[in-house]
């Protein structure tokens, strides 16, 4: 008698260019080298990345939905949309993992079984409780939305800020992200880029990567190496403004979503990161796979599981973020470090499945 393959099923909101959506699809790779059959569901068509032929590719759109009046009445009947298609098209699954905020909105009112979130962004700061007006009623928003299945962290710190504010509400553990190390290195040949001799940075033009300040203490260097700035967002229009004011247009180029940005990281001398906040810090377990030294500010979560302290600066300080660049300037090397086999997309894939079995 023939087994029948596990199925996972991993749900997000789309799948354009961000960390998030990378993670869904690197982790589905880890799950179908487990011999899963892996689904990936959406709620908008977007898709920003190349789909690989081994995962199977879902689409139901909310848009629709937006016409009914109310944020949770229009997601209480989406719902039950979702687990009338999950049920007929995939079956039920023995793991489904929902990723970003938007999904768990719709899937804490799911009647699915197996469910699991991954708690992807350090939530105190994602959802700005120092300057929620009621945040008491948020933590209360937040807590029933997340004690109804277990959580994962993509990072210690993710993990004990969500304990510190909401408690001992749910099962939870912390697992890194997957890094398909040969991947990254295969995709990073795929050319070589025109620019030589420059720092790269990485992440969408939103007000948690802090460009503002990466440039403003860039400005302050000898900007003996020009900067390169991949993403898109929508303060990209402001940034390249604060480009003109500092006088930095010959300095400062802007490369915009590139569908592989590994050739741009794996030729940089080194690469940067000034966010307020990260979850994990895709990006900067990307550049070690490539061996890319790496400076990073210091967030709350991430960057510190990942990069030894002298590769960390203080969050929002100007002066240290101008002198941590300037010294990876005249000597990029001292900042390498190296790649953790551990986050292997398969060996992710396993922690994954160990911890549901195990809150089954």
């Amino acid at each position: 008698m023939t087994q029948h393959k596990k199925v996972v099923l991993l749900v997000i909101n789309c799948l354009q260019g961000g960390g998030g959506e990378r993670f869904v699809l690197t982790l589905g790779q880890g799950f179908y080298e487990l011999d899963y059959e892996v689904h990936i569901l959406r709620f908008k068509p977007l898709v920003e990345y190349d789909l690989s032929p081994n995962l199977n590719y879902h689409v139901l759109k909310f848009k629709p939905y937006k016409l009914i009046p109310g944020s949770e009445r229009r997601d209480k009947l989406f719902v039950k949309a979702v687990d009338r298609y999950v049920l007929n098209k995939i079956g039920q699954p023995d793991i489904i993992l929902s990723n970003l905020y938007r999904a768990d909105s719709i899937l804490c009112h799911s009647k699915l079984k197996n469910i699991a979130y991954v708690i992807h962004s350090t939530l105190s700061l994602y959802h700005k409780f120092n300057k929620a007006d009621n945040v008491d009623r948020l933590k209360l928003k937040l807590t029933n939305m997340y004690s109804n299945h277990p959580c994962i962290c993509v990072s210690d710190g993710v993990k004990m800020d969500f304990t510190h504010h909401l408690g001992d509400i749910t099962p939870i553990t912390a697992i890194h992200n997957p890094i398909d190390k040969k991947g990254i290195q295969k995709l990073a040949d795929a050319f070589v880029p025109e620019y030589q001799n420059y720092i790269i940075h990485v992440g969408s033009f939103k007000e948690a990567k802090r460009h503002d300040i990466l440039l403003r203490a860039y400005a302050k260097t000898d900007q003996s190496m020009p900067l390169l700035l991949l993403g898109k967002g929508k303060l990209k229009n402001d940034i390249e403004q604060l480009v003109i004011e500092l006088s930095l247009e010959d300095k400062v180029v802007f490369l915009g979503f590139q569908e592989n940005p590994f050739p741009f990281i794996k030729h940089a001398q080194f690469k940067v990161l000034t966010s307020d906040r990260e979850g994990f810090a895709l990006v900067i377990a990307e550049a070690l796979a490539l061996d890319v030294p790496v400076i990073s500010t210091d967030c709350q979560s991430g960057p510190k599981e990942l990069l030894p302290a002298h590769c960390l600066m203080p969050t929002n300080d100007i002066n240290a973020i101008s002198e941590k660049i300037s010294q990876a300037m005249s000597d990029s090397q001292h900042f390498y470090a190296p790649f953790d086999e551990a986050i292997l997309p398969v060996k992710i894939a396993g922690k994954y499945a160990e911890f549901i079995d195990r809150t089954k």
